[in-house]
């Protein structure tokens, strides 16, 4: 029998908030600054369409480090880049910090498809439409873990 380590904690969705990102504002910014005023540091991406201007983005890369691996060197697309999906986490640290985990799937203006976890520096072009749920009785943590030497999700049970 398979041996399943699993850190898990259960809860409900709560508040939905509903936002749109106008031209030239910093996507990862922009979604940190909207979970701000509406005070989410639990939560999750059900939904991210829209267009960028350019993207910034990275994918995992083999590393010497403890874990093996990690994200590489941001990449860069230019031009108009179709942002078919968004998804991510909205977690926070041990100090209360909002920190996003957000990971895009985009289309090149030839429909070559493209994805990884957005970085700081992509720009919305037209329109970038969220859709944020906040979760209910779920501390949604992000920790360092020594062992692998990466910071990881960390999900428990809210007191």
């Amino acid at each position: 029998m398979e041996n399943y380590n699993i850190e898990m904690a259960q809860g409900n969705l709560g508040r939905i908030i509903a936002l749109r990102l106008t031209p030239g504002t910093d996507v990862l910014l922009g979604l940190q600054e909207a979970c701000r005023r509406a005070g989410i540091n639990n939560g999750v991406i059900l939904s991210g369409i829209g267009s960028l201007n350019g993207v910034q983005f990275c994918n995992p890369v083999e590393l010497p480090t403890k874990a093996g691996y990690g994200y590489g060197e941001t990449l860069h697309l230019t031009g108009p880049i179709e942002l078919t999906s968004a998804a991510g986490i909205i977690c926070h640290d041990d100090e209360g910090n909002t920190n996003l985990h957000v990971h895009v799937g985009l289309s090149d203006r030839h429909g070559n498809a493209h994805g990884g976890h957005l970085v700081e520096g992509t720009k919305v072009l037209l329109t970038v439409d969220v859709v944020i749920a906040e979760i209910e009785g779920v501390v949604m943590g992000r920790k360092f873990n020594e062992e692998l030497g990466v910071p990881l999700f960390a999900p428990r049970q809210a007191e």
